[in-house]
């Protein structure tokens, strides 16, 4: 069953998603809170996720980001990082609240963008008692010396700068595409990933836009969540990567998994950044949903 909810971030922004509950199992359930990657939104195979958990027992709190979606929140379309991570230590707390859910065993799972975010938010609130980290975004500096070229990272120092005197004078916010072709600049030149844009059909339509606030990759440049990984202990975290991730390169989240302590889990999956979704989508949903179940539902 599922049943659209809204709830109040800390400072006041109103986010919305959805609550799926199982259909079977005795109230209050395990739970699990889950948002998507970088600019993505709900719609956007979540709700292919929430399936599989809720069958397995679990309550899904789904939502999209502030500035996203059916989130409020301004400048629309920007994604600043650590206000995402504060988003889901607000989606936490409304969990926690709701009497369908067991306030003693809620998790959280990411993926790319906010499987990244899940490593602070389940280092620095211990509220959460499992983790799923997929394909996670691990290192602003890493992935920028990976992706940009260094003429392009100069072209857009040139722009961040204008446009930090642009809203110092009250100016609307630069946007940068987020995907674009090959030689374009854009906030994730990933070949791979705008292959698969092109051919989902998502493009044009009014339920994602290609398009972020140029500060929002400034922000991604600097943000750095696996600094927090060795913190996550004594929380059990399983991470999910595909062996030949470009846009989350495989090599650098294999760096960070290292520097995690026990209790922690690796599957690797063959295939790149996007085969989650889709052909690996049963094997990557299946092993969350194991690990979850493993660590949420005995309480």
């Amino acid at each position: 069953m599922r049943k659209d909810i809204e709830f109040r971030t800390s400072d006041g922004v109103m986010l919305r998603g959805w609550l799926q509950l199982p259909e079977h199992g005795q109230a209050p359930h395990p739970a699990v809170v889950m948002a998507h990657g970088f600019s993505s939104v709900k719609e956007v195979f979540l709700d292919q996720y929430a399936d599989v958990f809720s069958a397995a027992g679990l309550a899904c709190l789904v939502y999209d980001h502030r500035n996203l979606g059916a989130s409020d929140g301004m400048p629309r379309l920007e994604v600043d990082p650590w206000l995402q991570v504060q988003g889901y230590r607000d989606a936490i707390t409304f969990a926690s609240q709701q009497p369908e859910i067991d306030a003693n065993r809620i998790g959280v799972w990411g993926t790319s963008y906010s499987g990244g975010h899940v490593l602070p938010v389940a280092a620095l609130d211990k509220r959460v008692k499992a983790v799923v980290s997929q394909v996670p975004f691990i290192s602003g500096h890493a992935n920028m010396q990976r992706v940009f070229r260094e003429e392009e990272f100069e072209a857009l120092r040139e722009r961040f700068n204008a446009d930090r005197v642009a809203r110092f004078r009250g100016e609307a916010p630069a946007m940068i595409p987020v995907f674009g072709e090959r030689g374009s600049l854009c906030a994730l030149p990933s070949p791979e990933e705008w292959t698969f844009i092109q051919e989902s059909g998502l493009l044009g339509t009014e339920l994602w836009l290609n398009e972020v606030t140029l500060r929002s990759t400034e922000m991604m440049m600097e943000y750095e969540p696996a600094q927090y990984i060795a913190q996550i202990t004594p929380t059990p975290l399983l991470m999910i990567l595909t062996t030949r991730d470009i846009v989350t390169p495989t090599d650098i989240a294999l760096d960070a998994f290292k520097r995690a302590h026990e209790p922690k889990e690796l599957l690797l999956i063959e295939g790149g950044h996007m085969e989650v979704y889709v052909s690996q989508f049963e094997r990557g949903s299946a092993a969350a949903r194991d690990w979850l179940v493993r660590h949420l539902a005995a309480g």
